[in-house]
């Protein structure tokens, strides 16, 4: 039993530590791109006016009419 709670410890412990690394990669990142000058939103893509959809294959139009069923 002793060796089934150090393996769990142990699992927990690796999984924070590549947590921490993937934290310290995106901050890393995020500074890399503001110092070159591109420009990024952390807001999600907003949905375009209806005057945009033209631009849009015509069987990605109606995908909102098409979600839950066929």
């Amino acid at each position: 039993m002793e060796s089934k709670n150090t393996l769990v410890i142990v699992v927990l412990v690796v999984l924070i530590v590549i947590a921490g690394v993937q934290a310290y990669e995106l901050i890393s990142l995020k500074n890399d791109l503001n110092e070159n000058g591109v420009k990024y939103s952390s807001s999600s893509v907003s949905s375009k006016s209806s005057t945009n959809n033209n631009a849009l294959p015509s069987n990605v139009q109606n995908l909102p009419q098409m979600v839950g069923g066929c």
